[in-house]
C-alpha cells in the first residue's frame, strides 16, 4: 500500500554551505563552498523520504524571481510540486563551519507573504492535505503571515489530517504548538524558550517534555546535538545517543531526522527502532554537504552504532 505524505515549507530557502579553519569577526574570512542547494527544513525532509521510497507531495510558498533551481530539484527527485508563488526572492541561507564542528548561521531575509496569498493558500491546501496519511510542517514564518492566522490553519489541517509533525522555532513554533500536532520535535533550546526555563539536566528535559504532552501532543521528540535525541510518549521514554561523527555540515540534520520518524511511524515500527534509525539518518547527514540518504547499507551499519537507553 503506497503511504502519502506532504511536506509544507512557508518560507524555503537556497542553502549555501561553507567550510572555513575558523571566523575571524571583522577579518577577510576564506571560505570553502560545499554545496548550494535548493532547501528549506520541508524540502529537507521530503529529500530524506523521497531517498527512503515514500511519495512526497511538496507545498509552501516560493518567490517567483528565483524558482528554477526548486522546480528542477522537484522534478529530479520525482517529488509532486505544489507550491504558492508569490513575488519577490526566496531567500539564501549560509552556514559556515569551522574545523572545531562549530557553525554559524546568517539566514537573510527573502519575499513577503500577502492577506490575499495567505488567504488563498490556506483555503486551497485544506481543500487537498486532507487525503494525505501525514503532513509534515517545518521552519520558520516569512513575513507577512500572522501567527495566529497561522495557529488556526494549524488547528483545522489537525481536523483533518490527524498525523501532524510539526518542527520550528521562535514565533511559529508557540503559535504551531497551540494547535497540539501529533508529534514535535523541538531542540533543547526551543524546549527552554517554550518553558521559560533552563533545562540543565536530562530529567529536566523530560519533565518539560510531559508538559508538552499535556497539551494533548502525543509524541515529543527533542534532539539534544551530540547527546542524541528523546523521545517521550505514552508508551514510555528512550534516549538514542549516535557515536562521534566529523562535521562537514549541519544543514537539515534535524529534518533528517524527521524525516526517520515519520517513515518509522508510517511503516509502524517501534517507537525505539524508529528512534534509532531516525537518530542514524541525523547522524550520517553532518558528514555531507548536501541532504539526502546515499547509502542504505550505511545506513544498517549506523543503526547498530546508536546506544539506545530506555529511561
Amino acid at each position: 500500500m503506497t503511504r502519502r505524505v506532504a511536506t509544507i515549507t512557508l518560507n524555503p530557502a537556497y542553502d549555501l554551505v561553507g567550510l572555513c579553519s575558523t571566523i575571524e569577526v571583522g577579518e577577510v574570512n576564506l571560505v570553502k563552498t560545499a554545496s548550494l542547494n535548493a532547501g528549506g527544513k520541508g524540502v529537507n525532509v521530503a529529500k530524506v523520504l523521497r531517498d527512503l521510497g515514500i511519495d512526497i507531495t511538496v507545498s509552501g510558498f516560493m518567490g517567483k524571481d528565483n524558482q528554477e533551481e526548486f522546480q528542477h530539484f522537484f522534478s529530479e527527485n520525482g517529488m509532486a510540486n505544489r507550491f504558492s508563488m508569490v513575488p519577490g526572492r526566496t531567500r539564501i541561507n549560509v552556514k559556515l563551519t569551522e574545523n572545531n564542528g562549530e557553525s554559524t548561521d546568517f539566514n537573510f531575509s527573502g519575499f513577503e507573504v500577502s492577506k490575499e496569498d495567505w488567504n488563498r493558500f490556506s483555503t486551497e491546501s485544506l481543500n487537498w492535505l486532507g487525503h494525505f496519511d501525514m503532513v509534515v510542517v517545518s521552519g520558520s514564518l516569512p513575513s507577512g503571515i500572522d501567527p495566529e492566522e497561522f495557529t488556526r490553519w494549524m488547528t483545522r489541517l489537525r481536523q483533518l489530517c490527524p498525523c501532524i509533525i510539526f518542527d520550528s522555532s521562535r514565533e511559529a513554533l508557540k503559535a504551531g504548538l497551540k494547535a497540539s500536532p501529533w508529534l514535535v520535535k523541538p531542540n533543547r533550546h526551543e524546549l527552554e524558550s517554550w518553558v521559560g526555563r533552563k533545562l540543565p539536566d536530562l530529567q529536566d528535559v523530560v519533565a518539560a517534555a510531559h508538559e508538552l504532552r499535556d497539551k494533548g501532543i502525543s509524541h515529543v521528540v527533542i534532539s539534544l546535538g551530540e547527546e542524541g535525541a528523546l523521545w517521550v510518549n505514552a508508551s514510555g521514554s528512550w534516549l538514542a545517543k549516535p557515536p562521534h561523527c566529523e562535521v562537514i555540515s549541519t544543514v537539515g540534520a534535524g529534518d533528517s531526522m524527521v524525516a526517520g520518524l515519520a517513515y518509522g511511524l508510517l511503516n509502524g515500527e517501534s517507537s525505539e527502532h524508529t528512534l534509532r534509525m531516525a537518530t542514524a539518518i541525523s547522524a550520517l547527514s553532518v558528514s555531507q554537504p548536501d541532504v539526502g540518504l546515499k547509502n542504505r547499507n550505511k545506513l544498517a551499519d549506523m543503526m547498530a552504532k546508536i546506544e539506545m537507553k530506555s529511561l
